[in-house]
């Protein structure tokens, strides 16, 4: 079978050398010459094998030794992808909202706790969020803007990601165990075509504490996942999804492409693929985009 490994490494902290490629390409058999997509940030090489590319990913990882490289390894014939899902929270922005939502009520370090146990599979997504839901009763809903303004960054080479993809006639969805208050605004802005998310109940001009039924959970995203599959008329292997916390786990092991973006341990030893030091353009160099090819306007 015709593969390709990527080594790929923060574009803040370029670590790659011919020293690493040349330690890589011994490790592979039937291996090309490297080819740079960014120098000493990224790189493609080119092989044949039939083991597993869990396996051959897993080899190239013990090899690199300390060194802050990812590795993606795949077939070559199918790596460009032409559906894209992405879960918000900690993945394509840098926080949590729900916990930066229970700052206001003085209930951070509570909830926060609760979503860590949630995001790592500790309890279920679902009776979690209605009991931090609970905790935001007689919170004005006028502080959404000032979480959004003074509290939310985006993760870095998120916007270039969907960007570029859209420009290479993909679908892109912003798909979210979190709320629509927040998903609206960050998929305007990164520039998702859709986003889908849970809706917290508001009367009065605050919170009532609850959420609109059914909640939008693992199982939601993994049924967004196959219904806009289907509804393109495309294979399992066109597909790119990228999280980090249980409740993408399901989407993220039913993709072409299933990426763990810095993610709890469990997801990360699941995933098809793994970023544990690149930015967002690793899932870029992941499709073969060399970084002249970015478009980040």
């Amino acid at each position: 079978m015709s593969l390709v490994a990527t080594l790929i490494c923060n574009p803040d902290i370029p670590a790659l050398d011919s020293t690493a490629l040349e330690a890589a390409t011994t490790l592979l058999p039937s291996a090309q010459n490297p080819v740079w997509l960014h120098e000493e940030v990224a790189a493609d090489i080119a092989f044949s094998s039939d083991e597993p590319v869990r396996a051959i990913a897993d080899r190239l990882r013990a090899a690199r030794g300390d060194r802050p490289i990812d590795v993606v390894v795949q077939p070559i014939a199918t790596r460009r992808k032409k559906l894209f899902l992405a879960d918000m929270d900690s993945t394509m922005i840098g926080q949590e909202c729900i916990d930066e939502l229970a700052a206001f009520a003085g209930l951070k370090a509570h909830v926060a706790a609760i979503t860590e146990r949630a995001m790592r599979g500790e309890i279920a997504f679902e009776p979690a969020l209605r009991e931090r839901v609970a905790l935001l009763k007689g919170l004005p809903v006028g502080v959404v803007g000032e979480v959004l303004e003074k509290h939310i960054t985006l993760t870095p080479g998120g916007t270039a990601v969907v960007r570029t993809m859209r420009a290479h006639g993909a679908y892109t969805c912003l798909v979210s165990g979190g709320f629509t208050l927040f998903t609206e605004a960050v998929a305007a802005k990164i520039g998702f075509q859709e986003n889908r998310a849970n809706r917290l109940i508001v009367e009065d001009g605050a919170f009532a504490g609850t959420v609109e039924e059914p909640i939008l959970g693992r199982d939601a995203k993994l049924a967004t996942l196959q219904e806009l599959r289907e509804s393109f008329d495309l294979d399992t292997t066109d597909t790119l999804v990228v999280g980090d916390g249980a409740n993408d786990l399901g989407m993220i092991e039913a993709a072409g492409l299933g990426v763990a973006y810095h993610a709890k341990p469990k997801v990360a030893a699941a995933a098809g693929a793994r970023i544990d030091h690149g930015d967002l353009t690793a899932l870029l160099y992941a499709q073969g985009f060399k970084r002249s090819e970015f478009v980040t306007g």
